[in-house]
């Protein structure tokens, strides 16, 4: 297993990340409120306070969850996750994100991301992401990343075992994307 700080602070100019904390409950449910947030999602009842309670408790117990925190409006948006799959347990995972919609089809996603992935490449060669088969849209902007989907496979990464399709992400790869992107 490779060593890694999985609760970094990392910031760009748009956003900061940083550890979920149990106070950022109500901020976070704030974020994740709106139904259309959860349109695509599997999980199409995470709005609702009780459903997204056992989320929110899942993920602060799990340890690895960064809120993502807009800083213009100082407020956090919503929120992804460092982990070890039981697979591949010898790199990391990036996963577990949601941004509040009002986010979606401009460059936060990516500013995650990027945020999340430099800090992961300084201690592995490889990044894994774990989509539900039914989430088109974020099996959509993974590969934008320049993932590749390698494999299918049942895991348990939230409590109980489900199919999840497997994207790997090399280094080597994501040094390539990134130089032929233009940052504003």
């Amino acid at each position: 297993m490779i060593m890694m700080d999985l609760q970094p602070e990392l910031q760009c100019k748009a956003i900061s990340l940083r550890p979920l904390m149990a106070y950022d409950f109500e901020s976070l449910w704030s974020a994740a409120s709106d139904p259309a947030t959860w349109a695509g999602h599997p999980a199409k009842d995470r709005y609702k306070r009780d459903v997204f309670q056992k989320y929110f408790t899942f993920l602060l117990e799990a340890g690895g969850t960064l809120v993502v925190i807009d800083k213009m409006q100082g407020k956090i948006i919503g929120c992804s996750r460092y982990y070890f799959a039981p697979v591949k347990s010898a790199y990391i995972s990036i996963g577990f994100t949601f941004l509040s919609h009002t986010y979606w089809g401009g460059s936060t996603n990516f500013a995650v991301k990027k945020l999340m992935l430099d800090h992961a490449f300084k201690s592995t060669d490889q990044v894994w992401f774990h989509i539900d088969p039914s989430n088109r849209r974020s099996q959509k902007a993974t590969a934008k990343l320049g993932a590749k989907h390698i494999e299918n496979d049942k895991l348990d990464l939230a409590g109980s075992v489900a199919k999840w399709m497997c994207f790997r992400l090399l280094k080597s790869d994501w040094k390539a994307f990134v130089a032929t992107r233009i940052e504003p």
